[in-house]
């Protein structure tokens, strides 16, 4: 009968909606599943220029479409309900698909419907219809349009060229509230207070935008940690996850932190990650996964692959296995640019597959020069480098500078970002926003600066619905986006004060205030139990010192470090541990001090290996009246041979009864690569250390729910859409109820329990605004005529479930 199906395939649809159901169902692979059957099965008639009943399989949209008949050619997510899968199972001759030659296999129908089931994932920027356009390896030179109604800023000539031509009305600018909001989190991360915002609205000055970018974008901490979220995810750095037990893989969060801080230039950047240090090697020696791996997955195509997306724009995975189905890419191509870094010769495999075959080190584009393969890997390394980021190379600065636009606006000007041979919705913005970074010394500031400071950014957001996507997206204004796990993490640090006190990442997060009292240099020398340093290997020995106070500690802090350990305690308590003397611990350690004599005490060990010893400490205080107190080592401490417990106590409650006077050690200098970190950790007594970030934590469960990715692969998009997972643990997760009931003390303590005082600054706090009368009637019934820790939570809870919380408009 008319659309019965045969009995193989009904049980393979079926099978796999049983599977689906269960949740057994393995992930379809687009590239290696679909493809090959659709290209094979369904090309002949639907693909490229044919159109057979007016139905073409080229991309999503056309399939979504249907053909003359205008039923959809599938519903997403439903199998049985879609027109694609009716045609391949049905036994009619005059329905079913392929119209010529047997049926298509058990096998490939259940392919296909795992597929639409899962909601028929598409690879970006894939057609069957090919993909003809790149653009020069040269950046073109972009001559600007004539300024539209004295719009002058380059970016806006550009754009509003575009949007008359394609009669889009220019949008007009957002409010100076919903802007600081857009930029303090799009800059730094952060919510603005609700002191900047009054101040921001209440400033007349035309220049106040411009100005504001420049504070926010001057603040290099805080710009440094927000941004170190995009590059951890492109570079996949991580501080826990696969391969770090083992030793298979190596973070460089240090590095990373540091050039990010110092906003080193882009082509520096590139080459120091390229032909590495070891410090920020952990990138391109990838993670050497245990047992046995799919050849796609060795070390050095783990390079070629992460290389071409993350600087590029290049995706090489496809092409890692067979001669790409998605792009032009070949095989022969990723495993020349592997050898590059691979220390013996590749032989090439194709779906895991020796070939007989072997790479050369090469690089996709050879005209700017060749890779001299008789070089060992490193020198191959360098000669990479010095290739990619040649200014002749257009690929590097066109793929950042639209990651950048990408992240800003919402969308990129290619999209998607990974596929840089799609031709972008405005060809001559992109290539001037690269012309114009690479004049700036690759200063990625620079382009922040420039992006932000146009109107176009400083648009209102247009209506999402109804707007055309794909090939046929046309810009209208920046897109609202969703927070970042870290953004949302870091916003209810915010509003409830509950960060942590000191974060995993092995970072020095040094940011002096500048209003405070110049902090002399080190006083610390390096000191041990005789002027040479002499140490047997692993002899391990206490020091202590005092320091009094007489007045109130507004903020102290505690560096030490040891050849090779040290571990202190202040008044029994332990304050901070170093195991390595390059890397001194600076802490906090306020609340360990108090009012009188505090006696420091300190457990320095020598290396196993054995060699010099020595130990070098400092305490800073700030007290009440802006003066500075403190004690470093020097000869005035005292040493002993006795050890405390791993409490930091004295065997039996008795102190030591032999203690001597500590040695000044005479040469200094054996430790002066470690001069530099400490005198960052003394900088640090300025003043308190900013709010720990979530990048800088490891990865929670909410983060995780929120699209924190574990970075096994790299990692250019997160999810968008709300998750049943999410969903969960923003509403029941315990971790996540502490923090509201931190929140709920902090706002009491400091703001009172006045309802009305709390329902204006909680929201002006959280959305930057105050509260429509409906809001504010529904937040006081919340917190109740007098408002308590708990309903105060509450209150805290019911805004950030607010859509408005965790969007970016």
């Amino acid at each position: 009968m008319p659309g019965s199906r045969s009995k193989s395939a009904a049980t393979a649809i079926l099978a796999t909606v049983v599977a689906l159901a269960t949740g057994s169902v393995a992930a379809v692979d687009f590239s290696h599943e679909v493809v090959p059957i659709l290209r094979a099965k369904c090309g002949k008639c639907h693909t490229g220029s044919q159109r057979q009943g007016g139905f073409s399989l080229n991309d999503r949209e056309t399939i979504l479409a249907g053909g003359d008949s205008g039923t959809p050619g599938l519903v997403a997510g439903d199998a049985a309900g879609s027109e694609l899968i009716r045609r391949i199972t049905s036994t009619d001759p005059d329905l079913r698909m392929p119209s010529e030659g047997e049926a298509l296999p058990a096998e490939a129908v259940a392919i296909l419907t795992r597929w639409v089931e899962a909601k028929a994932p598409w690879e970006d920027g894939f057609s069957f219809a090919g993909n003809t356009y790149e653009a020069p390896l040269k950046l073109r030179q972009v001559e600007l349009p004539p300024p539209h109604d004295g719009r002058v800023h380059p970016v806006d000539r550009l754009v509003d060229a575009y949007q008359e031509a394609k009669g889009v009305p220019t949008p007009p600018r957002c409010d100076d509230a919903t802007f600081l909001r857009r930029v303090s989190l799009d800059l730094v991360g952060l919510l603005p207070s609700p002191a900047a915002i009054d101040a921001f609205c209440a400033d007349a000055d035309p220049g106040k935008r411009p100005r504001k970018i420049k504070e926010l974008l001057d603040d290099d901490l805080a710009r440094a940690e927000h941004w170190m979220t995009f590059w951890n995810d492109l570079l996949r750095n991580d501080y826990t996850g696969t391969g770090f037990i083992t030793g298979g893989r190596k973070q460089i969060t240090p590095w990373l932190h540091r050039a990010l801080v110092d906003n080193i230039p882009y082509d520096q950047f590139v080459r120091e990650l390229v032909a590495p240090s070891d410090a920020s090697r952990g990138f391109i020696d990838g993670i050497v996964w245990r047992g046995e791996v799919n050849s796609s997955q060795t070390v050095p195509i783990q390079f070629a692959q992460n290389v071409g997306q993350t600087f590029l724009g290049i995706n090489l995975k496809c092409a890692s296995c067979h001669d790409s189905f998605v792009d032009r890419w070949k095989l022969q191509e990723t495993y020349d640019l592997a050898a590059v870094m691979a220390p013996d010769t590749l032989e090439l495999f194709r779906c895991d597959k020796a070939t007989g075959a072997f790479a050369s080190p090469g690089w996709p584009f050879q005209e700017l020069g060749a890779i001299d393969g008789a070089k060992p890997p490193a020198e191959r390394l360098e000669q990479l480098a010095r290739l990619m980021t040649d200014p002749g190379n257009g690929w590097l600065s066109r793929n950042l500078v639209n990651r950048i636009w990408a992240k800003l606006m919402g969308r990129g000007l290619v999209h998607p970002v990974d596929a840089l041979r799609t031709r972008p919705w405005n060809e001559d913005l992109l290539d001037w926003l690269a012309a114009d970074f690479v004049a700036s010394g690759y200063d990625t500031k620079h382009t922040l600066w420039t992006i932000c400071t146009s109107e176009a950014y400083g648009a209102v957001t247009p209506s999402v619905e109804g707007q055309p996507d794909g090939k046929d997206y046309v810009f209208h204004g920046p897109l609202p986006r969703r927070m970042t796990a870290e953004q949302f993490t870091d916003a209810l640090w915010q509003l409830t004060d509950a960060a942590p006190a000191k974060p995993d990442a092995d970072v020095q997060r040094v940011q002096p205030d500048p209003a405070a009292p110049r902090q002399l240099p080190p006083r610390a020398q390096w000191i041990w139990n005789n002027q040479a340093g002499a140490s047997p290997p692993g002899e391990r020995l206490a020091f202590r010192a005092r320091i009094n106070l007489l007045d109130p500690v507004t903020h102290a802090v505690a560096i030490a470090t040891a050849d090779n350990e040290v571990t202190m305690w202040i008044n029994g308590t332990k304050v901070g541990h170093s195991a390595d003397w390059g890397k001194p611990f600076a802490e906090p350690i306020g609340g360990a001090l108090k009012w009188g004599g505090n006696e420091i005490l300190v457990v320095a060990a020598n290396a196993d290996a054995g060699g010099p010893a020595a130990l070098k400490a400092e305490i800073r205080a700030i007290v009440a009246d802006g003066g500075t107190t403190w004690v470093a080592s020097d000869d005035s401490w005292e040493w002993t041979a006795t050890l405390p417990d791993a409490e930091g106590k004295w065997p039996g409650g008795t102190e030591p009864a032999d203690w001597q006077r500590a040695s000044v050690v005479e040469n200094q200098a054996t430790w002066a690569p470690s001069d530099a970190a400490f005198a960052d950790g003394v900088r640090g007594a300025a003043g308190p250390q900013p709010m720990v970030r979530a990048v800088l934590i490891k990865c929670t469960p909410l983060m995780a729910s929120l699209g924190r990715p574990n970075r096994d692969q790299v990692v250019t998009s997160r999810p968008t859409d709300l998750t049943t997972l999410e969903a969960i643990q923003l509403a029941n997760e315990q971790a996540l109820f502490e923090t509201f009931s931190v929140g709920g003390r902090r706002w009491l303590a400091e703001h009172g329990n006045d309802p009305g005082v709390l329902t204006g600054t909680i929201l002006k706090t959280a959305l930057g605004r105050l509260p429509t009368p409906a809001e504010a009637t529904a937040i006081r019934e919340i917190l109740g005529e007098t408002p308590t820790e708990s309903s105060v939570a509450d209150c805290l809870w019911a805004v950030v479930m607010l859509p408005e919380f965790q969007l970016i408009r």
